[in-house]
């Protein structure tokens, strides 16, 4: 159990796998929404849009398997931390708490699995929000030359076991402190006792979470790639909310994302990668605009 806690929320593990139990934060009651987090950071991510939220929904918040105050099964293989397997135990997860349907939000990696699950179970996820990273596929193509000197901890990580959890592991707050610094438009957005948490719990998780990223430099892909040959799409309400990154590396982050779906909603946000902390109150507006909206069909 993690020492800082969303006010109002009940904490509970729940199993979801074999010998795989996730951390679970639940609060509020009406139509379920989980919300996934990304890195480096724990369910804590979401506090603000959770609690706005849960006024008026059962909002689900999770650590990730590998984070958190979750399971950290050992990298058997790829498939341990295939985004297959973690959307897998998020559907799990809400079907474990009673809803066999609910929407889905993701930030970062949380949004790697939130488009996995979108894709893998489409009868399970009736709303999808994606925010700041593109699919699997598309954050590996358009990286290029030097421009991509800004995505370095996802070459890293994607090196094979050993060399990533030794250097990682040698100086794990400076590292994961790197990103907490250098992606916050708002610094004052994560608090010290936050910062601290997510300091804490990613230097307890350094193989799992580079086990995650490694998952996706392999076998991620070779499922994106699968769905992208069988012009396998998201069918249910996407919404997706970004830096302009497009600006930045020079690509069309709308054009990819319809790609993947033909009802997607794309917003460009002025706030840093840690949205959520930085501009709750506009995440928590374009999350109940995507809630509004209703499932045009496949």
């Amino acid at each position: 159990m993690t020492s800082t806690t969303i006010p109002g929320f009940d904490y509970r593990h729940v199993t979801v796998d074999e010998d795989v139990r996730l951390q679970v934060a639940v609060g509020g009651s009406g139509r379920p929404i989980v919300l996934l987090h990304g890195f480096p950071q724990t369910h804590l991510m979401w506090r603000h849009v959770a609690t706005d939220l849960a006024a008026d929904h059962t909002v689900i918040c999770p650590d990730l398997r590998g984070y958190g105050g979750s399971d950290k099964p050992a990298e058997r293989d790829g498939d341990t931390y295939a985004k297959r397997t973690m959307a897998a135990d998020v559907v799990t997860l809400a079907r474990e708490l009673g809803h066999r349907q609910f929407a889905l939000a993701g930030h970062d990696r949380g949004a790697l699995v939130a488009i996995r699950a979108g894709l893998d179970h489409p009868d399970a996820v009736t709303h999808l929000a994606s925010l700041d990273v593109l699919p699997t596929l598309d954050t590996w193509d358009i990286l290029h030359g030097v421009d991509a000197a800004v995505a370095f901890h996802l070459y890293l990580m994607a090196l094979p076991p050993g060399l990533p959890e030794q250097l990682i592991g040698a100086s794990p707050d400076a590292f994961f402190g790197y990103f907490l610094d250098v992606w916050a438009r708002d610094p004052q957005a994560v608090p010290p006792d936050v910062r601290a948490e997510y300091l804490r719990a990613s230097r307890e998780a350094v193989p799992s979470i580079v086990a995650d990223y490694r998952a996706s430099a392999g076998v991620d892909l070779t499922h994106d790639r699968a769905d992208r040959a069988a012009g396998n799409r998201l069918t249910m309400p996407v919404t997706v909310v970004q830096q302009d990154w497009g600006a930045a590396l020079g690509f069309d982050a709308a054009a990819r994302w319809r790609a993947w779906t033909a009802d997607l909603e794309h917003h460009t946000t002025s706030a840093g990668h840690f949205m959520a902390e930085e501009a709750p109150a506009e995440v928590v507006g374009v999350l109940r605009r995507l809630l509004a909206r209703s499932r045009t069909g496949r």
